[in-house]
């Protein structure tokens, strides 16, 4: 197996999942573009290819899975997904986990996606798409502001990169004094219109979704939800949750449903609300609460490969405990170069 972006936050844990599988032994190798990716140590080889959205990254990772015998591909990052999608056809007989170009598109794309929530009915919050700092105002106080604060975020993210909250009560010198660096920072809107200056690159103005957090956790096949894992996302941390709770909610899985038959999802999925508002749509693997009787990445590679079908795997369905916790932490490795 092939797993990119094996520095992400996640990857130490799913290397050992996928070890762990009770079945058999994986030949794991990873990729990152940088060096220094935990993926290096725990993988049994590694390689450092180009960012996801280099020209020559999916002929750096057809030419590792050539020269790896790779079976399947098993990627991590939103930003490689476009380009494996629509170069699927590349990798021959090497199984490659991701959904249809279209897919990955109107889910990568937040003003696509909350469009898409829209026409189907699905709560998604309030949202402008909008291009200059003019555009930007006017769609804030559209929403409430000052009265009400709204967020801004990039067209396309990952992991809570370029949101901002925009509040009247932001407080900069509180913020200079008391947050660490890398916290996401309120701002008030005047301070924003002055960041952006003449910059048109294209974002969103959108409600402040407020509420718990929760996330459906997946495996689709054609649009059709073959096995749901509902949790919670608590104790954020950066941007990335740090603490998870699985639960026993059909109405999540109902509304995970709707939206992977609009996209004809395939492979693994990943939708977050906040509150009852749903504001991403991942077709990717994420953090995953496991199980020592369910290894949800183990199962989908078996299903992607044909060793599982769609009953058989559903059938891990009843398996779901909702008593099952998780809590990341930090943890490190010791080399002699």
């Amino acid at each position: 197996m092939l797993l990119t972006a094996s520095g992400v936050p996640g990857s130490a844990a799913l290397i050992r999942a996928l070890r762990e599988n009770g079945e058999r032994e994986l030949r794991l190798v990873g990729t990152d573009m940088s060096e220094l990716a935990i993926g290096r140590h725990l993988c049994d080889s590694f390689h450092v290819v180009p960012a996801g959205g280099d020209p020559g990254f999916v002929g750096a990772l057809v030419e590792i899975c050539d020269r790896e015998r790779v079976d399947a591909v098993l990627p991590q990052s939103s930003y490689e997904l476009q380009a494996l999608a629509e170069n699927r056809e590349r990798f021959g007989e090497t199984t490659v986990l991701v959904a249809s170009p279209e897919a990955v598109r109107r889910s990568n794309d937040k003003a696509e996606s909350y469009a898409l929530l829209d026409a189907i009915g699905v709560r998604g919050p309030a949202w402008r798409r909008v291009a200059g700092a003019a555009e930007v105002a006017a769609a804030a106080r559209e929403l409430g502001y000052p009265a009400e604060d709204v967020a801004f975020k990039p067209l396309v993210s990952s992991g809570s990169r370029g949101f901002r909250i925009l509040s009247a009560a932001a407080d900069r010198r509180r913020q200079l004094l008391e947050n660490r660096p890398g916290v996401a920072e309120a701002l008030r809107l005047e301070e924003l219109v002055e960041l952006l200056g003449d910059d048109k690159t294209e974002a969103l103005v959108m409600e402040l979704a407020r509420g718990p957090e929760r996330t459906i956790d997946g495996i689709a096949r054609g649009g059709r939800i073959v096995l749901g894992h509902p949790k919670t996302r608590e104790e954020m941390r950066a941007g990335l949750a740090m603490y998870f709770q699985s639960l026993d909610d059909p109405e999540l899985i109902d509304v995970a449903a709707r939206i992977a038959g609009e996209l004809e999802l395939d492979h693994f999925f990943n939708i977050q609300l906040v509150g009852e508002a749903v504001i991403e749509i991942n077709p990717r693997i994420s953090t995953v609460v496991f199980q020592e009787d369910l290894n949800l990445p183990y199962l989908g590679v078996k299903h992607a490969l044909g060793e599982l079908d769609d009953d058989e795997l559903a059938a891990y369905a009843s398996r779901v405990r909702p008593t099952r916790r998780a809590l990341r932490y930090f943890d490190q490795v010791e080399w002699d170069s």
